[in-house]
């Protein structure tokens, strides 16, 4: 890519590095006076400087908040658990996208548990466009190809479905296409599948969905995807198993159809269902693109809540009242700010003077990867730190 598909955070202080824990040693200090650190939990490869950041921070008054997309990765080795057991019995809270994300942090940790549904956040080359009229017999499989996102059942229940219907797979392959392409051949249907391995540049995917019928999300498992969202973006129904929270925002028989994961003949009765005569056109019409706003309402709710007007200590467990209150902190349930979190973290941080110190007691805010959407104004900016080009962790002032 020769451009940033997202548009990058400004102002961004790139600070972080991952080999050099002095960084990560100098980025607590800095930050122990903030009301809120937050971080972005998408590997365990991020927990040796989130821990030793979160270990630091213990000696300031600001309260942590480990944002997971994922508790625990979906192809999983031994040492994952340990490192994120040690990243959650770190921080004050853990915020998860799911209910089955939120049983496995509570296994891991003492530490409050909160669900928050990810709010949907579009590539701005994600321009919404209507897919060409009439029925084209044809589905799209979009994004990274995992063993979780359930291709190889896909494909099977291709094979056992309607003998007419193709399928369009588009994204980056791990360990390559030699193992899809020999099931295709197995199964016989070599020649209604179309395989495009390789990142899709943001500009390139409303392309995708122009000629088809619907979106195929046959996940074994999910956290937090946009999947569903990103067909709908695009004005094409979606084919979604029930896996995690993908089901949720879909109207089984309205504007998509739901299959148990991880199970062929569901998937393949799905296809049937969907390709019924005028189904595809009737569910089509039914499409809405979502409304982000509420979802980011929501969102921020959970995230700030606890740090409540005036307040820069989280509440006790199980407790309503909140600490006593400390100057500048007023407005912290108002500051209404969307961002994209992409593997990187924001943090509460004070507004800085000319100089770039920071003279007030507390302020609020939160850093994403990439500019929000919508922001409070007034006292509030916005500061990033980041360690690389896509990895990080945000300071929001």
């Amino acid at each position: 890519m020769d451009a940033p598909e997202l548009r990058p955070f400004t102002p961004t202080d790139r600070v972080l590095s991952w080999n050099r824990p002095d960084t990560w040693v100098r980025a607590a200090r800095r930050l122990r006076d903030v009301d809120l650190v937050v971080f972005a939990h998408i590997t365990p490869v991020q927990v040796p400087p989130y821990w030793v950041m979160l270990r630091g921070l213990r000696r300031g008054r600001a309260a942590t908040v480990v944002i997971c997309h994922n508790v625990l990765p979906h192809e999983r080795r031994r040492f994952d658990e340990p490192l994120v057991r040690a990243l959650l019995n770190a921080t004050d809270r853990v915020i998860v996208h799911s209910s089955t994300e939120a049983q496995a942090a509570s296994a891991l940790t003492e530490a409050p548990v909160e669900i928050a549904t990810l709010p949907p956040s579009m590539p701005d080359g994600f321009i919404r466009r209507h897919p060409l009229p009439g029925e084209h017999r044809r589905l799209v499989f979009f994004g990274i190809v995992r063993p979780y996102k359930g291709l190889d059942v896909a494909l099977r229940a291709l094979a056992a479905g309607p003998p007419d219907v193709q399928l369009r797979v588009a994204g980056e392959f791990w360990g390559g296409t030699e193992a899809t392409a020999a099931l295709c051949a197995r199964l016989g249907i070599a020649d209604r599948v179309e395989l495009r391995d390789g990142y899709v540049p943001a500009d390139d995917v409303p392309s995708l969905f122009a000629d088809v019928d619907a979106m195929l999300i046959p996940y074994r498992t999910a956290t937090g995807s946009q999947a569903v969202w990103a067909g709908f973006e695009f004005g094409v129904p979606v084919l979604t198993t029930s896996a995690g929270h993908l089901a949720d925002d879909v109207r089984d028989g309205v504007d998509g159809v739901i299959a148990r994961p991880d199970d062929v003949d569901s998937l393949r009765d799905a296809l049937y269902r969907f390709y019924e005569p005028g189904n595809p056109q009737r569910m089509r019409e039914q499409v809405r693109p979502v409304d982000p706003a509420p979802y980011w309402d929501s969102y921020l709710k959970a995230l700030l809540d606890s740090v409540g007007p005036g307040s820069t200590q989280l509440a006790e467990p199980g407790r309503s009242g909140q600490k006593a209150a400390a100057p500048g902190g007023r407005a912290l349930h108002a500051a209404k700010i969307a961002w994209r979190c992409n593997g990187q973290s924001p943090v509460v941080a004070p507004k800085t003077d000319a100089l770039g110190r920071w003279p007030r007691p507390m302020s609020c805010g939160l850093a994403p990867s990439t500019r929000p959407p919508f922001a409070s104004a007034g006292d509030y900016d916005y500061r990033c730190i980041q360690t690389g080009r896509r990895t990080g962790m945000h300071s929001v002032r």
